[in-house]
């Protein structure tokens, strides 16, 4: 190629008439060896540097788009991590909301159970303080109907009736009499 170029670059010199698209052979010389140190130069030493640094820019961005791919990826689990463990707190929420509904449920029933109890105990008590006054009060009342019947009794018959013995079984009788009468109208 060289001596082709040098070739043209002598007839060049020789022909009167020039074409203007071709330049002189020694211009065509000089700019072709230019031409070639520039070349060398850069494919010896430019273009390495350029390779090495564009390789350099493709493993970086390789490396960030890994990296990103590997942070998204532990993103990813990070947020499933999450979701597992929100999960696990609602789950966990709703069994000490369902234990405390059981607890409060069991507490008003024992409480239920407790009142029935103490009402019953209460409704007892009750009873036996009105069967004890009724008892007194039955009492008192036979020493007090006995007193006037004996009274009464010794004002109709005109005599005394003091005798004790005598004057509890007038009002023992007396007031049977009387309950065996309210029983028979009931």
């Amino acid at each position: 190629m060289i001596a082709t170029l040098v070739q043209l670059a002598a007839e060049g010199g020789h022909a009167e008439e020039q074409n203007p698209l071709i330049p002189p052979g020694p211009e065509l010389l000089v700019g072709t060896l230019a031409f070639a140190i520039v070349f060398f130069f850069f494919w010896k030493k430019l273009l390495p540097n350029i390779n090495k640094v564009l390789e350099e820019r493709r493993e970086k961005i390789e490396g960030g788009i890994e990296n990103a791919e590997a942070m998204q990826a532990e993103a990813q689990s990070v947020l499933e991590q999450y979701k597992a463990q929100l999960a696990e707190a609602r789950h966990e929420a709703a069994r000490l909301r369902q234990e405390a509904q059981e607890q409060g449920a069991q507490l008003i029933a024992e409480m239920r159970a407790e009142g029935q109890r103490q009402r019953e105990e209460i409704v007892a008590a009750g009873h036996a303080q009105i069967e004890a006054d009724r008892k007194a009060a039955a009492s008192a009342l036979r020493q007090d109907v006995g007193t006037l019947a004996t009274t009464l009794a010794g004002k109709l018959v005109g005599e005394s009736l003091d005798d004790h013995a005598r004057q509890s079984r007038v009002i023992d009788r007396f007031l049977d009499e009387l309950e065996e009468k309210a029983e028979a109208t009931r």
